[in-house]
């Protein structure tokens, strides 16, 4: 799997302000909307839902919210450069400025997970994000998530 499978360019955006959590899964809806036909409110709903149970920011500026939703039938990725950043509740109580958010179908498994493991090593890469962060254009974003190789687990 790369992320170019479950990433389209239109799916890439840099926001200058998403106000709280709350806020950027609105701005993640509205991408998904946009890029995918996805209902907003449904994919809100479904990422407010999937974070009470826990926070998925992983640390280090990033967060990496998913959920399942019914409307779609592979795994699609959605992926936000936040310009000012928001506390996330992440894991190291660093305020968060790189989102990737994935949605899987409903009756999705393995690839989902398959989807989040590639996700997160990816994002692991402090090279990696230190490049998108010197980079808020939403074209050389996706080239340099696409073109990345994730490191190995």
């Amino acid at each position: 799997m790369a992320l170019s499978s479950i990433l389209k360019p239109e799916a890439v955006k840099v926001f200058s302000a998403a106000s709280s959590k709350k806020r950027l899964f609105q701005e993640i809806g509205d991408v998904a909307h946009s890029a995918y036909g996805l209902d907003p409110q449904n994919t809100v709903e479904a990422l407010l839902e999937r974070e009470s149970l826990g926070p998925t920011g992983v640390g280090h500026g990033v967060a990496l919210p998913h959920a399942r939703v019914p409307e779609i039938d592979s795994v699609i990725g959605i992926f936000l450069m936040l310009e000012t950043p928001i506390d996330f509740g992440a894991v190291d109580r660093q305020p968060v400025d790189i989102a990737f958010s994935l949605f899987a179908p409903e009756e999705s498994g393995v690839e989902h997970l398959k989807a989040l493991a590639l996700v997160s090593r990816t994002l692991r890469d402090s090279a990696l994000c230190s490049k998108l962060r010197a980079n808020p254009d939403s074209a050389t974003l996706y080239t340099l998530l696409t073109e990345a190789q994730p490191v190995a687990a």
